[in-house]
């Protein structure tokens, strides 16, 4: 999902920053304690973490293992829903996951993330107070924010004469197989929902038919459907344009001088990913010390750099290294040029599956409103047949309580 950033500015300052035998941490001591042989296993998103000693940065996880002793597996997924599925089915134990905040709203209503204090952790008080008490977590009992970002249109001025400012740019026939679409759910939606005028959170079934057929129409349009994927065709110019995170487009940049970046006028999604400790984990004290590492300026730092996105960590929003992402007017738009905003939310489990099984039409069948509505009906079946046996099973309890009192 991301990629390394090089500033030359940055790397020259932060080369001489580390150049030094061994790093010292903030708070060292609380990462003591642990056992020979310890494990932590980490799920995130692909490119999400500085992986390299190269150009000054760090390799975050060999750093955490430096200084804990504790070895870290680390595995990548490509999407919330991915993830979801992984942990929701018992397939895999992780003690780390990341995802987005409607996503972490969801896993908190299905019981399936540990509580915890995260005023325990030292390094919490980097957090700032804008990205507390968010809406997926008001007590702050479940996650830790780790990056900020919004979705725009990445477009090659090569290709894209006019400056576009309207997701209809992506229905324009004169570039049909030049265009790129986000492959997950609920970002490819969002953009069409946005498109429509209505809420990102709509559960309206009308909505969400408008929505499908949006996309079914715009499907004979795209090149393919993307994820990270796209660095490699907006970077070599294959393609024309394609909705992506603003942090991933200023490090396409970097390749192709190419690609410009915009804001739809209908509004965009609005994200915050999290560091969350998953029900399934078996080391949850190492957890709590790899979120604290996280949060080290140093480590948060070279995470910010590498990754591109917005920081929630007030240490490194000061530090002269990061001053040409915080000045970008992408990643920190001022209060005049801030787009239209809006959070995805968690959504009832039976528009979840509609979105499901719509998603499916569109990318498996794709070509008529017709499995739009095929869908809605097996949907409203299997919901009814549920709210039916529900209520067979709860009038047999009340039968055997009567008989047997």
């Amino acid at each position: 999902m991301k990629k390394p950033i090089l500033f030359l500015a940055v790397v020259f300052i932060l080369c001489s920053l580390f150049a030094v035998n061994g790093l010292a941490y903030e708070n060292e001591e609380f990462y003591s304690g642990a056992e020979k042989g310890e494990v932590i296993n980490v799920f995130n998103w692909g490119e999400y973490i500085s992986d390299t000693y190269e150009d000054g940065l760090l390799d975050v996880n060999k750093e955490f293992e430096k200084l804990t002793g504790i070895k870290v597996n680390y595995v990548t997924f490509e999407s919330n829903e991915d993830m979801y599925a992984k942990i929701k089915n018992g397939g895999a134990s992780y003690d780390i996951i990341i995802p987005s905040d409607y996503m972490i709203e969801r896993m908190i209503s299905e019981d399936l993330l540990i509580s915890f204090d995260p005023e325990t952790l030292p390094n919490y008080k980097y957090i700032s107070e804008k990205y507390k008490n968010m809406y997926y977590d008001e007590n702050n009992s479940f996650s830790v924010p780790y990056n900020v970002g919004m979705v725009g249109l990445i477009y090659n001025t090569k290709l894209v004469k006019e400056e576009p400012t309207s997701w209809k740019i992506m229905w324009d026939e004169k570039y049909s197989g030049k265009i790129l679409m986000i492959d997950n759910p609920r970002d490819a939606f969002g953009i069409a929902q946005k498109l429509l005028g209505y809420s990102l959170n709509s559960t309206d079934e009308k909505e969400m038919g408008d929505v499908a057929q949006l996309l079914i129409d715009q499907k004979p349009l795209l090149q393919s459907y993307v994820m990270d994927e796209i660095f490699d065709k907006m970077e070599s110019g294959e393609a024309a344009m394609a909705p992506y995170y603003v942090g991933d487009y200023i490090i396409m940049k970097e390749v192709n001088p190419d690609l410009a970046f915009v804001y739809p006028k209908e509004g965009v999604n609005i994200f915050v990913d999290a560091v969350c400790i998953p029900k399934t984990a078996q080391n949850v004290d190492a957890a709590l010390k790899y979120i604290n590492f996280l949060l080290d300026p140093q480590v948060a730092l070279s995470n910010a750099l590498y990754i591109g996105y917005a920081t929630p960590n007030t240490a490194v929003l000061e530090m002269e290294e990061y001053s040409d992402f915080a000045s970008n007017q992408y990643l920190y738009p001022s209060e005049e040029n801030m787009p239209d905003t809006e959070y995805f939310h968690n959504l009832p489990q039976e528009s979840l599956l509609m979105l499901s099984q719509l998603w499916n039409d569109i990318k498996v069948a794709g070509n008529s409103i017709t499995h739009i509505y095929v869908s809605f009906g097996v949907i409203g079946a299997v919901i009814l047949i549920g709210a039916v046996y529900s209520t067979i099973k709860k009038k047999k309890r009340e039968y055997w309580y009567d008989h047997c009192e």
